[in-house]
Parts: C-alpha cells; sequence; structure tokens
C-alpha cells in the first residue's frame, strides 16, 4: 500500500511538473513569432501550391519552436498591418522580379519559375533562385548525350517517379494536398519556403540583411535531392538535375562517369560575369 508521505511525494513531483509544463507553454506562446513569407505569383498555380505545401512543413517544425509561418499574397509591395514580410517569393515575369527584388533591396527575393540566364547574370545582391537556370538543363542534356547520343531525353527539376532520398514522400504529401503531382514549379516554390524555415531554426530572428547572409554563406540545404545544395554567387541554387525520357527519370546530372556526381559546378554558371 502506498503510504501517505510516498503518496504526497508524488503528487507534489506530478504538480511540479504540470505547473512547469504550463508554464512553459506560456512562455513558448509569448515568445512565438510570426513569420510573413510574401508571394507574388498566380493564384492556385503549382509554383503557389509548391510554397503552400513548405509552408505547412515549416509550421510542422515551428511548432516545437514557437515560430509560424503565415504565406501573404502581395499584389504590389506594401507594409502589411502586422509587419513586412521576412522573404519573397516571386512567380512572375522577369521584369516583374527585377522590379520586386529592386524595391524590396534589404528583403531576400526567390525567384520560383524563370529560368533565365540573364536574370542569373544580373546578379542582384537580395535575388536567389531555388529553379534551375536554363543553361543548368543545357549542361545536363549535354552530359547525359556524351553517353547517350540518340536519347530524347528532357532535364528537369523534378518528377513525380523521383523516390530516391525521401522525394517519394515528399511527392506523397503534395499529391494528398493538392491532388495533382508535383512539378518543377511545385518544387522550387517548396524548397524557397523550406529552405527559408531551416535557415531559421537556429535564429528566428534574422531579418534583412542578417538573413540575406545567412542565405548566401550558411545554407546547406537537401531538398529531397541527395546533396547538400548551396546559393552561388549569381543566387542560383546549385542542385542535381533530372534526364526524362518517355515519362520516365532516366538518369540524374551531373552524370556518372562524364563528371564527378557531386560537381554541381558543371551545371549552369557558377560565378557572375567579370
Amino acid at each position: 500500500m502506498l503510504r501517505y508521505s510516498n503518496f504526497r511525494r508524488v503528487a507534489i513531483c506530478a504538480f511540479s511538473v504540470i505547473g512547469l509544463t504550463f508554464v512553459f507553454t506560456i512562455a513558448n506562446a509569448a515568445q512565438s513569432q510570426r513569420v510573413l513569407i510574401g508571394y507574388v505569383g498566380q493564384p492556385g498555380s503549382s509554383s503557389e501550391n509548391g510554397v503552400k505545401r513548405g509552408i505547412i512543413e515549416a509550421n510542422l517544425q515551428g511548432e516545437f519552436l514557437g515560430v509560424e509561418y503565415r504565406l501573404v499574397p502581395l499584389d504590389t509591395i506594401l507594409t502589411l498591418e502586422d509587419g513586412r514580410p521576412r522573404v519573397i517569393i516571386v512567380a512572375t515575369a522577369d521584369e516583374d522580379v527585377v522590379r520586386i527584388a529592386d524595391k524590396s533591396r534589404d528583403i531576400p527575393v526567390i525567384n520560383i519559375k524563370s529560368t533565365s540566364d540573364l536574370l542569373r547574370a544580373m546578379c542582384l545582391p537580395n535575388l536567389f533562385h531555388t529553379m534551375p537556370s536554363q543553361q543548368m538543363f543545357s549542361d545536363a542534356l549535354a552530359q547525359w548525350r556524351t553517353k547517350h547520343s540518340s536519347s530524347a531525353a528532357t532535364a528537369s527539376a523534378w518528377h513525380r517517379k523521383f523516390k530516391k532520398y525521401a522525394a517519394s514522400q515528399l511527392n506523397i504529401r503534395y499529391h494528398e494536398t493538392f491532388a495533382t503531382d508535383m512539378d518543377d514549379e511545385a518544387w522550387a516554390g517548396w524548397a524557397a519556403a523550406k529552405l527559408v524555415a531551416d535557415t531559421l531554426i537556429a535564429s528566428p530572428t534574422l531579418e534583412n540583411e542578417a538573413l540575406l547572409r545567412e542565405l548566401k554563406t550558411n545554407l546547406a540545404f537537401d531538398g529531397q535531392k541527395g546533396i547538400d545544395m548551396r546559393f552561388r554567387e549569381t543566387g542560383q541554387l546549385a542542385q542535381p538535375i533530372l534526364l526524362i525520357e518517355d515519362d520516365e527519370i532516366k538518369g540524374e546530372a551531373p552524370v556518372r562517369g562524364v563528371v564527378d556526381i557531386t560537381d554541381l559546378g558543371s551545371l549552369g554558371e557558377t560565378h557572375c560575369p567579370k
């Protein structure tokens, strides 16, 4: 039988744990931060859906850290009632990308749609690109055709049948959310939101120039592609490319036997024009 003194000690411990949990919960709620992620692009597009999926996953992570991510569609760059966006994700025409980056020079702007090499060559200091450049796609195809000269493959950032590195789970999560398959723009949107959240894990208060520096110098983002990916001097996210033929994944670039498979520098321009 449990003696009264022992019972009293157990009860005190239980109430102490409950009290500490309550205090921690209140303190965590008081310290919670809202991170606004601005979005400029077509509503309901795969680009926006990708960003939304990234925000969902960021909030699952942020729940334990007292950080809430909120997606804010923007028609124009305005000061919102509850603060400025920490990052702006854009899926629009090149001229609009440049205009937005120019008007928001202290905020990271992430392009998730355009493949323009010229946009990368501008090397705008606050502009990043999760969508691969056209040159990256061209280099991937050139490597592939070195070994498969008659191939009619095309180059893609993503494919619904990609399974390695937990890619299949990402495809499943996206399909369950939107009842459609993840494509290049959806992956680029997801990656943009997710890499921002991953960057803010250690320092949720990072913003403006400090956040820009962190993205440029300390990013190591896997993106379900099996290798750490970083932003180049041009703002481009270096990354592997998939080779697709007859709706099947035939290979990946960097292409084994042509270059080192970890040599992401073999795909696209790595530095700004002199």
